[in-house]
């Protein structure tokens, strides 16, 4: 701004000293030309006295005397007479000279003639005497060019001084012009001392300053929330321009991607720069799915990380007919893929658990009714479908409680529960079956009160110690230990059984999962136990811990956060 006004006084400065020397130089010549024309009146009236008084020999007398003038006298036809500057007889005739005519018409006549050759200007005024005789006196003088020629030297070194001087003024008047502007705060434009033309353009900064400082606000707020909201979805959220660009992404997704431990330096960068997705995670699959909504549309696929699973769902945004960008919406679906299969070997292990027996009781039951039983078996066939009917009894109760425990569904409430009260109950109740496998029961602790229902939580204990008596070895032990640690209550179980690998151990709380199949055949149950353990334990918020070693024994312990 400060160089086009510095360059604007300039010009106008050089251009106004330019205007001006050629005004006064045409103005000058004017006035020349103006005493130029009353000189000559001046002197013809004078000469036209000398020869009214003397006659044309007066003339004759001032003969070489006047060398600027030329004098000439012409009668009325338009022959010299007489001439200072030459002999009459040598020059033409004159009366079609414009100021001849002019006297002898009018009395006077003035006109101005330019010599093409040298480019200098004659003036002639001719005076009409009582003779009718024609007096002309002329003069020459340069033209305005040829004067403005001849001064041209001068003229350029005034020109050339006056713009130094204006070159300097116009600097120095730029920065006490721009000063202000450049010094204007612009975070408080009204408080300004500036020129009164600059009042309304300072109150509308002012203004617009508000209004953007509110956008901002209100911008900023918006983005804190949609922050935390994001932050704390369990859902991984990626936005990305129409180029793969991220926008924003919160911690689930980075955890998805794999870089949640560099959740603020990513934060950063994502700020300060583009960041492309491929940079966070190089997955092929994941990149055709971004490209794929970016120019197709939407689109959906199932990506596993290690153990987890995820469904990913791309989805365009689209703006006024154009993708502007495209959405991630990163969903944990590893509990529902698991719950499905369960759910689906669930329904395999029911169908087969229940087909067997039931074939068995149909095929016993058919051997009757045909005939083909002999009266002393039938008693041993009856006691065969009693068997097999009461583990179907078994096993639907089992089947009925794990429903009511998942639904949260169960008929009881809450009280307060001696846990070594029901632990010497349950050893009560199975040392019989204890003492059949010769295995030796005992209870050891303290007593340790805790809210919960009676029966589901004996319920959950006699499954444990039944698996440790069924999975134990001759003369072995089953210990049911009772305590408290860090305002817990601990309730476990510990055996000298075989043992459960460790590849197992991640499963055997699962539906009709067993370790060995052939040893769980001879000993009977329904393959539920320790999953209705399980459930049971997450209806009283208990956490399940399980230590076990092939050959040397196995202890579960159940953990109550509540006393």
């Amino acid at each position: 701004m400060s160089k086009r006004i510095f360059i604007s006084m300039s010009l106008l400065a050089l251009l106004t000293i330019l205007l001006s020397v050629v005004a006064l130089t045409f103005i000058m010549f004017q006035q020349l030309s103006e005493d130029m024309e009353r000189e000559l009146k001046n002197q013809a009236l004078y000469l036209r006295v000398g020869v009214s008084e003397s006659g044309a020999d007066y003339l004759a007398q001032i003969k070489g005397e006047d060398r600027e003038s030329r004098i000439t006298l012409i009668d009325p036809q338009g022959n010299v007479l007489f001439d200072n500057r030459a002999p009459a007889e040598t020059m033409e005739n004159h009366g079609d000279r414009p100021e001849v005519k002019d006297a002898l018409a009018a009395g006077e006549g003035y006109d101005v003639r330019l010599s093409q050759t040298v480019g200098r200007h004659t003036y002639y005024y001719a005076l009409r005497l009582d003779d009718g005789n024609i007096l002309r006196v002329a003069s020459t003088t340069d033209s305005a060019i040829a004067a403005l020629a001849n001064s041209a030297p001068v003229i350029a070194a005034i020109v050339l001084l006056i713009l130094g001087v204006a070159l300097v003024y116009a600097k120095h008047r730029t920065k006490r012009i721009v000063r202000p502007i450049n010094d204007i705060d612009l975070e408080n434009p009204i408080e300004n001392d500036v020129y009164d033309e600059l009042a309304p353009l300072l109150t509308r900064i002012h203004q617009q300053k508000n209004s953007i400082d509110r956008q901002i606000q209100e911008l900023k707020r918006r983005r804190q929330q949609f922050d935390e909201i994001t932050e704390n979805m369990a859902e991984g959220l990626v936005v990305m321009d129409d180029a793969g660009n991220i926008l924003s992404i919160n911690k689930s997704a980075l955890r998805f991607l794999g870089r949640d431990s560099e959740q603020r330096e990513i934060a950063r960068q994502i700020e300060d720069e583009n960041i492309h997705l491929s940079v966070l995670n190089r997955n092929l699959s994941l990149q055709k799915m971004v490209n794929t909504a970016l120019t197709e549309g939407p689109v959906k696929e199932i990506f596993q990380v290690e153990e987890k699973r995820y469904q990913v769902r791309a989805t365009p945004i689209i703006e006024e007919g154009r993708t502007r960008g495209a959405i991630l919406l990163i969903l944990d679906v590893t509990e529902q893929i698991r719950s499905e299969q369960i759910r689906k070997e669930f329904t395999a292990n029911v169908s087969h658990e229940l087909k067997t027996p039931l074939t068995a009781i149909s095929g016993y039951a058919e051997l009757m009714r045909d005939g083909k039983v002999e009266q002393q078996d039938v008693s041993r066939f009856a006691g065969k479908i009693y068997d097999e009917s009461a583990g179907l009894i078994a096993l639907v109760e089992d089947i009925i409680r794990l429903s009511q425990l998942d639904e949260k569904n169960v008929p009881s409430e809450m009280e307060k529960v001696d846990l070594l009260d029901l632990a010497m109950k349950v050893k009560e109740k199975l040392d019989p079956l204890a003492k059949l496998k010769k295995v030796r029961m005992e209870v050891v602790g303290d007593r340790v009160e805790i809210s919960g229902v009676p029966k589901l939580i004996e319920e959950m204990l006699a499954n444990l110690c039944d698996n440790a008596i069924k999975y134990n070895k001759e003369n072995g032990s089953v210990r049911i230990v009772v305590a408290e640690e860090d305002g817990a209550a601990i309730l476990s179980v510990e055996d000298t059984g075989i043992g459960i690998p460790a590849e197992h151990h991640s499963r055997i709380f699962e539906r009709f999962y067993r370790v060995d199949k052939s040893h769980s055949k001879q000993t009977g149950g329904t393959g539920l136990g320790l999953s209705i353990v399980k459930h049971i334990a997450g209806f009283h918020n208990a956490h399940i811990e399980m230590d076990s070693v092939p050959d040397k024994g196995t202890r579960i312990a159940v953990k109550f956060p509540n006393l």
